[in-house]
Order: C-alpha cells, then structure tokens, then sequence
C-alpha cells in the first residue's frame, strides 16, 4: 500500500498471530493496536474472534467521510475488546473473602486501585471511590468503604476492597459458593478500551465489538473527559452495533479534552462554552458530527452516552441503554442514560433507555440544546426523570415519545415543542434563576446570555395519561399562582385516568376512566395500544409544521431540523404518514389496536 493513495488496505487481526506479521488474512496481526499503527485513511482493519486485553489508541483518522478508517468485527464472529486482565493465585481469608497481590508493575502506568474519582460536581458520599473493579465471569462487584466490610459474609451485592502500597497491590474480594481460582476472575487494569491520545483524530467507524470493563474518570463537563470508547474532541465518528458495557463512569464518551482550569460551577461553565466557541475550537468544522447508533450500552455508573460539547451536530440513534446508575454508591449531577451539554442540532431519536437509577436521568441534556430533536425514543422503569430539559432557550423539538416511568418530563427550559408525545408519568415545569448562553443559528458561535425562566413552550397533540395534576407548582420555587401566570401555548392534548389539565390548556380533551392507550407489555420491546376507530374519525388536529410553532422567544429562530430545514411532524413514531389535517394525538397514528415492537431493543435483550 502506497501511504496517502486512494487504494484501501485490508488489516486483519487474530488471536493466532503476531505483530511481525503481514496482517493478511493468512498471516494476522496479535493486536489491534499494531494494526492501528499501519492503517491510513480508507483502510478496514478485521478483527476475528476472541478476547483482545489492550487499549486501542488509533494514532491517525480517515481524511474525509468516504476516506475513513474501519475497525469492524469479522462478521458471526464474537470479538471482545477489554480494560480488564485475567488474575488467578486467589487465596481464602476468611468468609466468602478471597484475597491476591499483585505487583504494581503489573499495571503498568495507570493503576485504577489508587485512582481515585473525584472531579466538579462529583458527590462522593462521605467515602472514597476508585476505578477499579473485580470481575466474576463478567460482572462486577461494589466497592468496600473498608476492608472490615469486605472480610464480613458477603450479602446480595458481594463487595471488593483495595489496598496500594509503593511495591504492590492487594484486592480483597467476596466470592459466596464460588472459588475464584476455577473461575473466570478479572480486575481493571486500563483507563479506557477504545479511545485515541491525542484530539482531532477523526472519521473513524468501530462496529460490531464487545467492548468492557473501563476504569474510567468522572465526566464533569467543564474536565478532561473519558468513556470506554469515545473520539477525544474529534469529528465525524460512526460507533454502531457494539455491545458497551460496565464502566465505572461513561460508555460512550464524546465531550471535551482537557482545556485548563475552570471552576466547576455555572460561571466556570459559561466560560469554557465562551473560550471554545470564540477560539474557534468547538466548531462544527472540527468536532461533533458523529453518529452512535445500534449500540446495547449498559451497567455504567455515570452515564451510557455522554458528552460536554462534542457531540454538537450527531445523530445518536436507535440505541439500547439500560441499568446506568444503579448501584448509586456515589453521586454527582452528570448521571443520565443520554446526558448531554451544548447539543446543537443533535438528533436524539429511536432510543430506548430504561433501569436508570437514583438522581440518573433517562435523556438528559443540558444548556444550548438549540436546535435538538428529540424523538421517537420510549423510556421505562427509570427512577427519577424519562426526559430533563435543563436550561436552554431553543427551539427544541420532542416529538412522538413514550414515556412510561412514574415522571416523564422535567424543564427549566424555554422554546421548548412538545408534540405528539404520550406522557404516562407527571410533567415538572420548574423556574430557575440561572443565566445561560444561545447561539447563531446551526452553529457554535454563541450570541448572548438570558435568564431562564419558564415560558414559551408548545404542548400540542400530547396524551397525558393517570398522572393525578399533570404539572407540578413548587419545585424550583414556584407557587400555583406564579404557574398559572406563565405563558404557554396548548392545542390538542388528551388528558386521561385523572390527568388535571393546567389552566393554560385552553382547549383540553379529558377522557375519565380510560384504559391508558400505551402499556409496556414486556422488556423485549412490546408497547400495546388501543384507540376507538370511531373516536379517531372526530378528531381534527392538523399536523403540527414549523408555521404552526413560530420562533423560539428568546433565540428568535424558527424550528428547522439541523440541516435547515422545516419542522414537521407529520409521521409518527414508526414512521407512519400523518394525515394533515386529522391526526391522532400521542406518537402512534394508527387507529384501532395493536403493537409498538422496537426491533433493535428485542434483537439485544
């Protein structure tokens, strides 16, 4: 291969070779990051089946979108890429506590023991955190807060603990029923699995890998932030069809490298979004861009997909996340199933995410979510929050969702359209006293600063469904009066089971006693619906266009999609065409029965 033509090379890797090789099929490369050495832009590098214990840090990108680098998975093949390496020698303590030492080389430069998380916003609860974990066939254990914890008889949740010395490392962990030394046992050896060292390394597409076990940093959005697989300030990533999982904070990460010291409050904030944008460095010509799509992405503790800025301008699309934050040993204010700042023109769309825990958010994105389309994504079984909209100015669109946790929707944001959505749990308008920054239109370069009070929102054609009062006066320090004050514009919306239209709604629909039209069935992906054909027919609510929306209020622009052109909301949440002029309201258009079936979260559950 002649380095900088347009002929591609082909790279294969295999567990049955060496880095002396050709990386031919005949005759494959040992790792993936000796290949990663060779490839050029237009170059696929084939990884066949196995379990690949290294960090892959691609040195160079693609030149463009067709001259990309490839990092693919044979196909049928499983091939697991892992921060974690095999530990045996076990030895009894006591109880079901197992012990090993280890020497310090045997990390190497980074040892996740004495790493310890810490970062801006980051609640440690009284106690100290590290990024390592312990491994039995796959699953981790929780950290001890002490070694007298650990050496007790393990309890439902069997627990590890870790000591550093200069010379070594001693992990004590919990094995009910089970020897660790017939078993497969592995520990976090490596910050991240896929992540390049260096920023500006761009047009990369990984697919179809299992990629694991991270000791990975907190991801405050104002630091330097990591994931298990991420493009480090980069552009036009395509990550697609990987199997993420356990890492202690982030699975895919595509926020900021390190730019300096800020302080990790709103004004430390502001003031990196006003550097990079009046720098030029946060530009849509350099970063964001990407597309995270068919990923199953799980059993993270911070957040599935995340991202301060870098993922402006992406597409993150038809991904299953599922138990982030569960363990809640530790707090903070980044943990969310998506949780994004400074969103510009990103899609959110055909998600499902669901089992978050604690103060975690579902979709959660935060300051500049100018232009954001939200749309067709189900969220179910999340404890705190389907949906946060968290102070932005818009326009913003939420389209066709289905939100069946106890409470659906959280904003302290303006400009906001909520249309065609099926809301099962409470909707939470909130005021807030902080001042956050716009933008021009489809672009990073910010405009001014404005407070963030409540109003300019569109509720139309929404289904509010056995709530009790649908929005909630008093969180964010707001009394009933002070609500039924603020300007909002509501058309068309259903109200069942009980749901108490706000004063606002001039013209609601309410329905008593109503089967509620959407029922999670199971978590294979089923949604059942159930809409009288006869009421069907009398219902006439247009299609909602960006006409019909107006401008944002604060921003002044329109509600375009990212590439400019007009909102319409004219298919429905399976793509279903819209009649004009008598739609339904909610995401589903058909009338009479029938099933939601989200294909790609069955295929990965």
């Amino acid at each position: 291969m002649i380095v900088g033509s347009l002929h591609a090379a082909d790279y294969h890797v295999g567990k049955q070779g060496s880095n002396n090789n050709a990386g031919s099929a005949s005759q494959p490369l040992l790792t993936i990051q000796a290949a990663a050495d060779l490839a050029q832009p237009g170059d696929t590098i084939t990884v066949h089946e196995g379990i690949y214990r290294e960090r892959v840090s691609p040195p160079r990108g693609g030149s463009s979108d067709e001259q990309r680098i490839i990092y693919q998975a044979a196909p049928g093949e499983a091939v697991a890429i892992k921060g974690s390496e095999l530990v045996t020698d076990w030895k009894q303590v006591e109880n079901d506590t197992w012990t090993v030492t280890l020497p310090n080389s045997f990390f190497g430069d980074f040892n996740p023991y004495s790493d310890v998380l810490e970062g801006h916003w980051f609640r440690p609860r009284d106690r100290v955190h590290h990024t390592g974990s312990v491994y039995l066939n796959g699953e981790w254990r929780g950290e001890a807060a002490s070694l007298e914890d650990v050496l007790k008889p393990a309890a439902d949740d069997p627990l590890w603990f870790g000591e550093v010395t200069d010379e070594s490392t001693t992990i004590w962990a919990q094995f009910p029923a089970v020897n660790p030394n017939e078993a497969v046992v592995e520990i976090n050896a490596r910050q991240t699995v896929f992540f390049p060292k260096q920023t500006g390394i761009n047009y990369i597409t990984v697919r179809g890998f299992e990629l694991r076990h991270a000791a990975t940093p907190w991801a405050a959005p104002t630091q330097n932030q990591m994931g298990v697989i991420g493009p480090y300030w980069s552009k036009g990533w395509i990550i697609e069809e990987n199997d993420i999982s356990h890492s202690i904070t982030v699975g895919v990460q595509l926020g900021i490298a390190d730019r300096g010291d800020y302080p990790g409050n709103v004004v430390g904030f502001r003031d990196i979004l006003a550097d990079a944008s009046e720098s030029g460095d946060w530009s849509q010509d350099k970063v964001g861009s990407h597309i995270v799509r068919r990923n199953r992405i799980s059993h993270c503790e911070t957040s599935g997909i995340s991202g301060s800025m870098g993922a402006a301008f992406s597409l993150l699309e038809d991904n299953y996340i599922s138990d982030i934050h569960v363990r809640r040993t530790f707090g903070g204010l980044e943990q969310g199933g998506i949780k994004l700042h400074g969103a510009i023109d990103t899609v959110i769309r055909g998600n499902t995410v669901c089992r978050t825990g604690g103060e975690c958010r579902a979709i959660w994105v935060d300051w500049l979510a100018q232009g954001t389309v939200i749309e067709g994504n189900i969220g179910f079984d999340n404890a705190n929050t389907d949906l946060y909209v968290e102070v932005s100015h818009g326009p913003t669109l939420v389209a066709n969702n289905i939100f069946l946790s106890p409470r659906s929707v959280v904003s302290t944001s303006r400009g906001t359209a909520f249309v065609n959505n099926y809301f099962r749990g409470v909707a939470v308008i909130a005021k807030t006293i902080r001042e956050t920054p716009y933008a021009e239109p489809h672009s990073t370069r910010l405009v001014d600063i404005h407070i963030n009070n409540p109003g300019d929102d569109r509720y139309i054609n929404n289904i509010f469904a056995g709530s009790g009062p649908t929005f909630i006066p008093g969180w964010g320090g707001m009394d009933q009066q002070q609500l039924d004050q603020v300007p909002f514009d509501m058309e068309g919306n259903l109200y069942l089971n009980g749901a108490v239209p706000p004063v606002f709604d001039k013209k609601p629909v309410v329905l008593a006693d109503v089967k509620p039209p959407f029922r999670l069935v199971n978590s294979d992906g089923l949604v059942e619906w159930s809409v009288d054909p006869a009421w069907r027919r009398g219902q006439l609510r247009p299609v909602v266009t960006a006409e019909r929306l107006g401008t944002a209020q604060v921003t002044g622009l329109p509600y375009e999609m990212p590439d400019g052109s007009p909102v319409q909301v004219d298919r429905d949440f399976s793509g279903v065409l819209r009649t004009v002029a008598n739609t339904l309201p909610g995401p589903i258009e058909t009338s009479g029965s029938g099933r939601v079936q989200w294909e790609f979260s069955t295929k990965m559950n």
